[in-house]
């Protein structure tokens, strides 16, 4: 059996990064991917600018370790990335006993498709790892 998630889309928002009390980091990113949106009919259709209207869809996306520290330090927001991992899901109960669900990927891997948006200078993620 396996378990295997395939994501290429752009990071939504800065990744957020923290250590854990045992020392393991850990980065979270937004990974937002795109499709055709669809009619009643099931048929594609134009928007009011004349493309193919998209519906978009926002994965959250957890790095341990040594992942986590370059995707904290290299990813910015708008950055093109793919990811590779597996889909968990998690179940809890809110401060008011309801019982939640929430669904992440657990990345194995994130290739870097573009270089960072940062400040806008032109050194930005200079010394990021090259892009293939």
């Amino acid at each position: 059996m396996t378990n295997i998630a395939i994501l290429t889309g752009r990071i939504a928002r800065d990744p957020d990064t923290r250590e854990t009390k045992g020392g393991t980091n850990v980065t979270g990113i937004t990974v937002v991917t795109d499709r055709p949106a669809r009619d009643k009919d099931g048929k594609t259709y134009k928007d009011e600018n004349g493309y193919t209207a998209k519906e978009s869809e926002f994965h959250r996306v957890t790095c341990f370790n040594g992942l986590a520290k370059t995707v904290g330090q290299y990813c910015t927001k708008g950055q093109l990335v793919s990811v590779q991992g597996r889909i968990h899901y998690t179940q809890w109960e809110d401060k008011d006993g309801v019982t939640r669900y929430g669904t992440e990927i657990l990345a194995d891997k994130v290739d870097f498709l573009s270089r960072g948006n940062g400040s806008g200078d032109e050194n930005d993620n200079q010394d990021a790892p090259e892009i293939d």
